[in-house]
């Protein structure tokens, strides 16, 4: 099912989950309408992996939809001291 017209994102994984998704940082095009949860299935990111996203420097939901040009970037959750 298409959602809309292609839109390019610069998307970047960050630590292991660079494997997950066999890259490292790329440019994409990914239907309008997509989400972040859309977008990491897209990129082989189970739904289920304890992640953060960020949109242009900001957290951003799950349900957020992508607009042209955002620049996302994807990492696992840290925990430490």
């Amino acid at each position: 099912m298409r959602l809309g017209p292609d839109m390019k994102i610069q998307i970047k994984i960050i630590g292991p989950l660079m494997y997950a998704a066999g890259f490292s940082e790329k440019e994409m095009d990914v239907p309008a309408g997509t989400t972040v949860d859309g977008l990491t299935v897209l990129i082989g990111i189970p739904k289920e992996r304890p992640r953060i996203v960020t949109r242009n420097g900001a957290a951003v939901s799950p349900d957020g939809a992508l607009a042209e040009g955002d620049k996302i970037a994807v990492s696992p959750i840290y925990s430490g001291g």
